[in-house]
């Protein structure tokens, strides 16, 4: 356990103040988080930065510390009253500012970007061991209140450099996925510490049973596609129930001993291609193979094996909950700890509906709360009624938030589709427009620099859409800096 005193806190604080520089230089899923940005050029920076941190906010007794890791790149900033935005980092190792469409906002508004590590994630643990008592200051309040006080430390620490008190710049936050849904309520929950967010493939609503996730899955896919997996999944359960061994080796996952786990995997597989922008790599040989009266279920092994294990960088072990359960510190980390957000908040079980499903009925809600109550101990399950009553879910009622969501993206119906007074909301509607799609483009494997949408389907469409949230975030800053001046 790293704790900080009093006195390590002060001197760290004054550490951490560093000097202006010019820098030379990941979302929630399924199950699988992929953050694969390699080398220098996928960054705007990764310089690290640190941050000491309240454990827990909502205490007035408790008053230890911990390390939390940051980012900042400047490079574009228009000193000395240029906006700030904050990109929220989620459920992953936060290795840097990723070079994204948000490099491209940096440029047009003259903003300094910054980016804080999630609490527990990659290098920002209280705890040496996450056993389960261990992790009762992670969850999505703790989070936003994190964000609260680095944007106060940061803010002042740009005065006291720039030789200035009480002065303001106009902040502004972005996310994607779990984090979109962390920028929209941070919105919610202080909108006094930012002029507005953009929400993008926000999963604002908790839900425990997320049947209409494998529906738009099955939608996304298409007639012969989606029949095409029905199938595969059916022959699958029979031929588990005659070889499991051999038919869990065929697809690379011979460690998951439980059958569940298994399914999860194979379901997963599919959900990826329609996530993240590659619908083709999944289909076409798919259908290609039912056409051709070819082994359907080898066909889709091979995609498995070659895509999603090899070039998406997916790891079997993600799904195996022998491995969940190991409360080592470590990098493999990071799917216990997005299983206990999962486990004790916001459910998102992805379960078969009742009819016409694409995935297992083996992965049903007894599967997810056996699987919690094995990994986490007795007693964990999600409140998701107590979560959508603290944000309020899609009738969330914030301002100046964006939402965009992509059309083939099965997460976007546990996001706001409806667009409301000062909360716009925008679908990205192409073939390959998946998570994230408005900031990172499409496909998202390997991620897009600057967020390149020529490879989607319909790059006009994202244009648009990216035009629509330009003129949003222009006008909630103006109005921003058109306060800070009259209160002068």
């Amino acid at each position: 356990m790293r704790l900080w005193s009093p006195m390590t806190v002060a001197l760290f604080f004054l550490l951490t103040l560093s000097t202006f520089s010019h820098q030379n230089n990941a979302f929630v899923t399924s199950r699988i988080t992929p953050n694969r940005l390699s080398g220098t050029s996928s960054y705007l920076t990764n310089k690290e930065l640190w941050y000491t941190q309240t454990l827990d906010h909502f205490s007035p007794y408790d008053h230890r510390r911990f390390r939390q890791r940051y980012y900042e790149f400047l490079d574009n900033f228009r000193l000395p009253d240029g906006p700030i935005f904050l990109i929220i980092c989620g459920e992953y190792p936060c290795n840097g500012i990723a070079n994204d469409y948000i490099s491209v906002l940096s440029k047009k508004f003259g903003a300094a970007v910054v980016s804080l590590e999630h609490r527990y994630y990659g290098k920002s643990s209280p705890f040496s061991s996450l056993r389960t008592e261990n992790l009762r200051y992670l969850s999505s309040k703790q989070a936003i209140f994190d964000l609260a006080a680095f944007r106060q430390h940061y803010q002042e620490s740009l005065n006291m450099k720039l030789n200035r008190s009480k002065a303001e710049n106009p902040w502004f936050f972005f996310g994607v996925s779990y984090p979109g849904a962390l920028s929209a309520w941070f919105r919610l929950k202080f909108p006094h510490l930012t002029c507005g967010s953009l929400a993008s493939s926000a999963v604002v609503l908790a839900v425990y049973n997320f049947t209409e996730f494998d529906q738009q899955v099955g939608e996304s896919a298409g007639a012969e596609c989606k029949a095409a997996l029905q199938e595969i999944n059916q022959l699958i359960e029979q031929r588990l129930a005659t070889d499991g061994k051999a038919v869990k080796a065929l697809f690379g996952a011979s460690e998951l001993e439980i059958d569940g786990d298994f399914f999860y995997f194979l379901a997963d597989a599919a959900v990826m291609a329609f996530q993240y922008g590659n619908p083709d790599k999944l289909c076409t040989p798919l259908v290609q193979a039912k056409k051709t009266q070819d082994n359907l279920v080898d066909a889709y092994a091979k995609y498995v094996r070659e895509y999603i294990l090899g070039d998406f960088g997916a790891n079997v072990q993600t799904y195996n909950q022998k491995q969940l359960k190991n409360s080592t510190l470590s990098e493999g980390s990071t799917d216990r700890l997005w299983w206990f957000q999962v486990c004790t908040e916001v459910a998102y079980f992805q379960v078969a509906p009742l009819n016409d499903s694409i995935r297992s009925r083996k992965v049903d809600t007894s599967y997810h709360l056996d699987l919690c109550k094995n990994v986490f101990g007795e007693g964990i399950y999600p409140d998701v009624v107590a979560t959508n009553t603290y944000y309020g879910g899609t009738k969330i009622a914030g301002s100046k938030i964006v939402f965009t969501n992509g059309s083939q993206d099965p997460w976007r119906h546990a996001s706001k589709q409806i667009s409301s007074t000062d909360m716009p909301s925008y679908i990205v509607s192409c073939h390959n427009c998946g998570h994230g799609s408005d900031l990172r483009g499409c496909p998202q494997s390997p991620l897009s620099i600057e967020g390149n949408a020529q490879n989607c389907s319909s790059p006009d469409v994202v244009h648009k859409v990216r035009q629509q949230t330009i003129q949003h975030i222009d006008l909630w800053l103006s109005q921003c800096q058109d306060s800070a001046r009259s209160s002068m």
